[in-house]
């Protein structure tokens, strides 16, 4: 599986020239098929192999940080597989409300709830849901 496509490495570069610091929204997910392991990332440097975002290996302690792109696609997992892409990861908080909803749940969540209450802690405003998943 190609990791980044272009579209995505388009967006993921965008966000590591940004200017000013800013709390992007994860542009996408990556997870080991067989283990726990997940990636949230916001940035790539523009060295083209620095990634930067919410990155958990599944121990109990999620971490803000940076990964290579390299050796993502290097990682081989039982059965042939490697780390792959949610291809239907949408994000809708931005990195530090993954962050501290991960902080809470020792991994990370996607689970609603805990991003709300996460946001909050926070005082971060929290975008509507779309009318398909509201509640």
């Amino acid at each position: 599986m190609i990791l980044i496509t272009d579209e995505l490495r388009a967006r993921l570069l965008a966000n590591g020239a940004a200017e000013i610091e800013t709390d992007h929204v994860p542009v996408v997910k990556f997870f080991n098929p067989v283990g726990a392991a997940t990636w949230l990332l916001t940035e790539l440097d523009a060295d083209g192999d620095t990634l930067f975002g919410l990155c958990d290996l599944g121990l109990g302690f999620p971490e803000l940080g940076s990964v290579n792109l390299a050796e993502l696609q290097g990682v081989k997992v039982p059965f042939g597989l490697g780390v792959e892409r949610d291809l239907y990861f949408r994000a809708r908080f931005s990195l530090s409300v993954y962050a501290e909803a991960a902080r809470l749940a020792g991994h990370i969540t996607e689970d609603e709830r805990l991003l709300r209450q996460a946001a909050a802690a926070l005082s971060i405003s929290i975008p509507e849901l779309p009318p398909d998943m509201a509640e």
